[in-house]
């Protein structure tokens, strides 16, 4: 059994939301808290397995209550986010800080989209009990014994015309995306990335990274030409493909429908990367939950390219790289901090093997 507790300022939302998860036999709504100061005591006293938490609320922040729990008692939690500019800028520092999930709210009338919004929050608060957060936040903290080695930075290393790097994400991987990114070298080949988020937080979500790392990072747009040093996401809501025509890498957009039930899908992106690319490919999969992205890596790798899962140790979620280790579509698995490295050494391996 799951024990939540529901944090929100409004009334309505705090019995929406626990009638909402109550409809699976496997959680149990402990308790609700009308603001940071009523949940800090009953998260001492109920000790929750999961927290769903507004962002917007009186007293205290949600971000500043979000940052306190990390610190001082490390629990898995879901944002009740709003589908605004604002909303999902806030949505995503807390991701940053330590979330491990949200979930943007239905129409202020609650009509419309209630069922599947119903849907989403019992699955993400089912996936967070499920996740590793205590020991993400141990591995936050400094230490002299250990530093993780960063991927080497290369000047005017001369990779092949049509390389590439693909990476898929879920549950954690707004993280262990920027981890891959800000260790990436300047002048790497194109990346295509499809993280499963909806549509309005993505731009935001590659406007971050652009502004963190050395690279160029942005929302992939139908037809772009992939460049070196370049990362596109895939729009919220619609599938990443790779085209080659022309002599060129393209970006191609989708709107048919969700694959191992997810748009964009790993899988789609995978798939794609393989038919056209090939063994000029590299790939990783990195935390999530389910198995999207496992069909299309072994694809990746039967197509010759070199292919790299997120350890277990380092990922809040195993499911995907779990789902891609068993179905021998990984060549190795690697610390979330390695991946970089990992990636751009097995291209300039092929390179200069070639």
């Amino acid at each position: 059994m799951i024990k939540v507790l529901v944090v929100d300022d409004s009334a309505l939302i705090r019995e929406v939301l626990s009638s909402l998860l109550s409809a699976d036999k496997d959680i149990h709504v402990v308790g609700t808290a009308c603001d940071p100061i009523d949940a800090r005591g009953k998260i001492k006293t109920l000790n929750p397995d999961v927290v769903t938490l507004d962002i917007e609320m009186p007293n205290m922040n949600g971000l500043a209550f979000l940052e306190k729990i990390m610190r001082l008692r490390p629990t898995p939690v879901v944002m009740i986010s709003t589908l605004t500019q604002k909303g999902a800028q806030e949505t995503l520092l807390a991701l940053e800080l330590g979330a491990v999930d949200f979930v943007a709210k239905p129409g202020h009338d609650l009509a419309g989209g209630l069922e599947e919004f119903g849907r989403e929050v019992r699955n993400k608060v089912i996936a967070a009990s499920q996740s590793d957060v205590r020991g993400r936040a141990m591995a936050r903290q400094p230490s002299a014994a250990t530093s993780a080695p960063a991927a080497p930075v290369q000047s005017g290393f001369k990779y092949g015309a049509n390389s590439l790097i693909a990476i898929g994400a879920s549950t954690g991987g707004v993280e262990a995306i920027k981890s891959v990114l800000t260790t990436i070298p300047v002048d790497c080949p194109p990346i295509v990335i499809a993280q499963h988020m909806p549509s309005g937080f993505t731009a935001r979500f590659a406007s971050r990274l652009d502004e963190t790392c050395a690279i160029t990072v942005k929302e992939a747009t139908e037809r772009e030409v992939l460049k070196p040093g370049h990362a596109y996401i895939a729009p919220g809501d619609l599938h990443l493909r790779v085209e080659k025509s022309s002599g060129q890498l393209k970006c191609r957009l989708g709107e048919d429908g969700p694959v191992s039930g997810h748009r964009p899908s790993v899988d789609v992106l995978f798939e794609s990367v393989a038919g056209q690319v090939g063994a000029d490919a590299v790939g990783a999969i990195l935390t999530g939950m389910g198995k999207d992205g496992a069909l299309g890596l072994k694809k990746m790798r039967e197509a010759g390219s070199y292919t790299v899962g997120q350890s277990k140790s380092s990922a809040l979620i195993y499911g995907m790289p779990r789902a891609a280790m068993e179905n021998g579509a990984v060549v190795e698995e690697v610390a979330v901090e390695r991946v970089a490295e990992k990636l751009i050494g097995a291209l300039q391996s092929k390179k200069s093997a070639a």
